[in-house]
């Protein structure tokens, strides 16, 4: 039996006047105040918070970045909740297009969800976090009615390329105004947003909203199994507020009358999990729930494959600093290859800098280009103008390591003869 809400920490003002943090001292989904630390990474700067090439270093926000673990509900949270403000503003740089391996996820959760639920053009779909809407395109070159829900810029991309979008923070008025434009969605999709909301059980709330009786919620999330299998240090920063087991999102979404009736492991984001979850008794429920539940560790299980995982992401910090400076005392040159999100926390907890790293590689067109990498004066430029010619780099650390071998494939097709240093899970190079 779970513990009754507190809701003492539900009413916390996150986002008030000039508080742009709460530590979290109670569970985000029981409520419990029983939360074991499970490893501390530092200090960090917000993932996507970046600054010009040649501005002026000034004083730059920093959050402790810690991860728990409730023994009640078996949620693995991160330790402090920032501002989504701070974390998610209008200038925010992802865009989610620019990646293969998400446009390939995206087509097959379209194909798959349209088979399973068998829907029809006369269906709805809504996206929340839609960012250029990526994923809305794959239903609606489907011939399936499309609606995002984005707060950030991003979001023009998609209005744009014919994704109607609503330019907003997912919550009660922008649900409201999806139903009452739109009707009812046959099918709502969270697609790696669905961790990084806070105030999550007035979220599932606007959802079922949205999906009304006979809808289905599809969120794609981190997969906390995965994490810890190969050592994913390096997706724990403050966007993420919730690291999620299927265990867990079972516990979060009974306690709002829904139950999950399938679910996937996926390959995106280094390893996530997709779950379709409806109103209690409206879908049957496929063997595959059953079948991960079984095989995940959960109470003290969980918390030694904890324990294991703290071991050995110092294990690799060391191991990838012993490759970094045998190669610096060879006099070899390292650039890195990609910056997403996650590399800011493994450049943060690693303790990288220019001194070490040249500079970071961006694809044509990524608006992290001209940026600094968060906390450092490490560039991002250009792939095309300084990996192909003469001046090559010896050495390029792939921080995208979850794509390292699409990654290597597509350099050396360009004309990169250099070797790659995969970080993760066991730091090693590759030629």
């Amino acid at each position: 039996m779970l513990p009754a809400i507190k809701e003492s920490f539900y009413s916390l003002p996150l986002a008030l006047g000039s508080q742009s943090s709460v530590p979290v001292t109670n569970c985000q989904v029981c409520g419990s105040d029983h939360l074991d630390t499970v490893l501390f990474l530092g200090y960090m700067p917000p993932v996507n918070q970046m600054h010009s090439i040649g501005s002026v270093p000034h004083e730059q926000p920093s959050y402790p970045a810690s991860l728990l673990h409730c023994r009640h509900c078996d949620l693995v949270q991160i330790g402090l909740v920032v501002d989504p403000q701070i974390l998610f503003p209008p200038s925010y740089p992802y865009t989610s297009g620019t990646t293969k391996i998400l446009h390939d996820n995206f087509d097959d959760l379209a194909q798959e969800a349209i088979s399973f639920l068998n829907l029809t053009p006369e269906d709805l779909v809504v996206d929340i976090g839609s960012n250029d809407g990526t994923l809305l395109s794959k239903f609606q070159k489907r011939g399936l009615k499309v609606l995002g829900i984005e707060p950030t810029d991003v979001g023009k991309i998609a209005q744009e390329n014919g994704i109607e979008t609503i330019i907003s923070y997912f919550s009660e008025e922008s649900a409201e105004q999806a139903v009452k434009s739109h009707g009812h969605a046959k099918v709502v999709t969270a697609a790696n947003v669905f961790a990084h909301i806070e105030n999550i059980h007035d979220i599932i709330k606007d959802i079922k909203k949205v999906i009304g009786e006979k809808g289905v919620f599809i969120s794609e999330s981190h997969y906390l199994i995965s994490l810890l299998e190969t050592v994913q240090y390096d997706t724990i920063y403050h966007e993420h507020l919730r690291y999620y087991s299927l265990n867990s999102l079972k516990n979060l979404l009974s306690q709002h009358g829904l139950e999950i009736i399938k679910a996937k492991k996926i390959p995106t984001h280094g390893g996530s999990i997709r779950v379709y979850a409806a109103l209690k008794g409206q879908y049957p429920l496929h063997h595959s729930v059953q079948e991960i539940l079984d095989q995940e560790p959960q109470g003290d299980s969980l918390s030694q494959a904890l324990i294991e995982f703290k071991k050995r992401i110092l294990d690799s910090k060391l191991q990838l600093l012993t490759i970094l400076n045998d190669l610096k005392n060879q006099g070899k040159t390292i650039c890195a290859i990609s910056a997403p999100s996650r590399a800011s926390t493994l450049v943060s907890y690693v303790g990288l800098d220019d001194g070490i790293i040249d500079f970071v590689a961006e694809i044509k067109g990524s608006l992290k280009i001209g940026k600094y990498m968060p906390g450092t004066l490490i560039p991002i430029v250009n792939q095309e103008d300084v990996l192909f010619g003469d001046k090559q780099p010896d050495y390029a650390l792939i921080l995208s390591w979850h794509i390292a071998s699409e990654l290597k494939e597509k350099l050396k097709e360009k004309g990169f003869k250099g070797l790659f240093i995969v970080p993760l899970p066991t730091p090693h190079i590759i030629g």
